[in-house]
């Protein structure tokens, strides 16, 4: 039976993305293949868990909504044993991943969201990397990187495409994220569906 290291597992909304408002149990994997500097997000293993455990302490929370995130899910070794299992107890299963690489049960996944990191441009090698998702969401670290959005929207198919602001110690950074979405969409004026602002909103009404 799989072991997975756990940083967390606990009950929120969704705060990002075409899914805002809603009501899941979050999956929080420790441990990450980057290293982002502006990355908020605790990754230390807090416990270790089989996916029957996993499995019961979802339960516990009354929501049919998984979110599998990290740290980076895609590092996990028997994820697919962990998604099949969640399935088969009825539930409606979402990965986060950085998109650096493919897992190779992401047809296993109800909705994939991919948040590229423009800091490892070149990790994200072509015939490694996730081609193909329901959203995309990019981290405006600084409104200069207009040309990573335009590569990565080539890589990765999916229905939609989001810039986010970057949170640097409380502080959201609005005014940068509009800069490069007005930049994204002055470049590519036909791409449709245009580039979209996705706020945390998980922040913004202080939840977890």
């Amino acid at each position: 039976m799989a072991n997975y290291g756990i940083h967390a597992i606990f009950s929120s909304l969704q705060g990002e993305g075409r899914n805002v408002g809603r009501p899941a149990t979050f999956i929080r994997f420790s441990g990450c293949n980057l290293a982002c500097q502006w990355c908020d997000t605790h990754k230390d293993e807090r416990m270790s868990l089989t996916e029957r455990q996993i499995v019961d302490k979802v339960k516990e929370f009354d929501n049919k909504s998984v979110i599998v995130t990290g740290g980076e899910p895609s590092i996990q070794r028997d994820l697919d044993v962990l998604v099949r299992a969640l399935k088969d107890a009825g539930m409606w299963v979402a990965l986060e991943t950085n998109g650096v690489r493919a897992p190779v049960c992401q047809d296993l996944f109800d909705y994939i969201s991919v948040s590229p990191k423009a800091n490892y441009f070149s990790r994200y090698m072509e015939n490694v990397m996730i081609r193909k998702a329901n959203e995309v969401r990019i981290v405006a670290v600084t409104d200069e990187i207009a040309s990573f959005c335009k590569t990565m929207r080539e890589r990765i198919s999916a229905d939609d495409y989001y810039i986010s602001p970057l949170d640097t110690d409380g502080r959201i950074h609005y005014r940068r994220a509009l800069n490069l979405l007005v930049k994204v969409n002055k470049n590519s004026p036909d791409a449709m569906p245009p580039w979209s602002l996705s706020i945390q909103m998980h922040k913004v009404i202080g939840i977890r």
